[in-house]
C-alpha cells in the first residue's frame, strides 16, 4: 500500500485508456479512419495499418504503436508516411475532427464516480495528448466536462507528457503541493511525466500497457479507474 494513499487532494487523469478504454474506443476509431483514407484500395489500407502499427487481423492497435500514447501530430506523422502526397498538417486537422467523434467507451460509470471524488473535496484534472479540442468534445459527449477544474491537449501551450510541465500546470491551477496530487494514466507516459512531476502515480490496465510495463513506474496498478475510491480508502 501507498503509503501518501490518504494524503491525495487531487487527481490528473490521462483521457485515452484511462477514462475511456482505450482499444474499445481508439481500435474501433482507428480501422475507420483507415478505411475512409484508404478508398478501397486495399494495398494502402495495409501501409496505413504497418505506418499506425495497426493489426488489422485483431483489430486494434499493437502496444508498440506510437500513437497510444503520442500527441496528435505525431499520430499525424504515423499517418503521412503512407500518403506521401498529403500535407501533415491537414491529417493532423483530419485526425483532430475524426477523434472528437470517435466511440466513447468508458471501463465504469463516469458521472457517479467523479461525483464521488467530488464530495471528497479532490481536485479533478484531464491532461491528454490528444488535441484540446476532441479532448473538449469527447468529455463533454460523456457528460463529464464539468466535472474537470483543468482539462489540457498537447496543444494548449504546457507541453506534452512525458514532460512535467503539463502536470505541474494542474497543481498550479489547482493550488496544490504536486506531491499530494496523483497521475492517473495507463501508459507509460503517464507515469513517467508523474513520477517527474514529483507526483504519486496510479496505473490501470484499461490501455494497450501490460502490468509488467507499468509497476515499474506506478506507486499502484489497478483494473480500472473504478477500484480508486478502494484504494483510497485502504
Amino acid at each position: 500500500m501507498n503509503v501518501l494513499v490518504n494524503k491525495i487532494d487531487g487527481l490528473l487523469f490521462d483521457k485515452d485508456g484511462t477514462l475511456f478504454d482505450f482499444h474499445a474506443t481508439w481500435s474501433s476509431w482507428a480501422l475507420s479512419l483507415i478505411d475512409l483514407l484508404s478508398e478501397g484500395d486495399d494495398k494502402l489500407r495495409t501501409a496505413l495499418a504497418a505506418s499506425m502499427d495497426f493489426d488489422l487481423e485483431l483489430g486494434q492497435f499493437r502496444p508498440t504503436s506510437p500513437i497510444i500514447a503520442g500527441t496528435n501530430r505525431e499520430a499525424a506523422e504515423c499517418v503521412a508516411r503512407a500518403l506521401p502526397g498529403r500535407d501533415v498538417e491537414e491529417l493532423e486537422e483530419l485526425l483532430t475532427q475524426q477523434a472528437a467523434e470517435a466511440p466513447l467507451s468508458p471501463p465504469v460509470p463516469l458521472v457517479p464516480l467523479l461525483d464521488g471524488f467530488l464530495a471528497q473535496g479532490l481536485a479533478l484534472g484531464v491532461m491528454t495528448n490528444d488535441s484540446e479540442y476532441a479532448a473538449v468534445a469527447q468529455l463533454r459527449a460523456a457528460g463529464i466536462y464539468t466535472h474537470f477544474q483543468f482539462v489540457a491537449g498537447s496543444d494548449s501551450g504546457y507541453g506534452a507528457k512525458p514532460d512535467p510541465d503539463p502536470l505541474w500546470a494542474f497543481s498550479n491551477r489547482a493550488g496544490l503541493d504536486p506531491g499530494r496530487v496523483a497521475m492517473v494514466g495507463d501508459s507509460t507516459h503517464d507515469l513517467i511525466a508523474g513520477r517527474a512531476a514529483g507526483m504519486q502515480t496510479i496505473a490501470v490496465l484499461t490501455g494497450a500497457a501490460l502490468d509488467d510495463e507499468l509497476r515499474p513506474y506506478a506507486d499502484v496498478v489497478l483494473p480500472n479507474i473504478g477500484h480508486i475510491p478502494g484504494w483510497l480508502a485502504e
